[in-house]
């Protein structure tokens, strides 16, 4: 058995936390449908942030969730940005 590489378990938690924003962006739709307690707005953001970012933005266009909010569609591809570079710049080495 493999020993798992540093890239491999970086790649593995940025799949787990995009795949959180997608769901939590599908979870607040149907909250928000069905009248009950919903997802507060904070929490979907940080989750953006902590490089969720990717996850988040396709959850709001497939859910058409929040896309009329401003907070939201700026925010949330302002970050899926930076997070690309950041991730960019990492990978060069630079």
């Amino acid at each position: 058995m493999s020993v798992p590489t540093v890239s491999s378990i970086l790649a593995s938690a940025l799949a787990v936390v995009n795949v959180m924003g997608f769901a939590l962006f599908g979870i607040d739709k149907l909250k928000a449908r069905l009248g009950s307690r919903r997802i507060s707005e904070k929490t979907l953001l940080t989750v953006a942030a902590l490089f969720g970012a990717l996850g988040s933005l396709l959850g709001m266009v497939l859910f058409h969730h929040k896309v009329s909010k401003k907070k939201f569609y700026l925010s949330v591809p302002l970050l899926l940005v930076a997070q690309a570079a950041l991730l960019w710049i990492l990978q060069m080495g630079l």
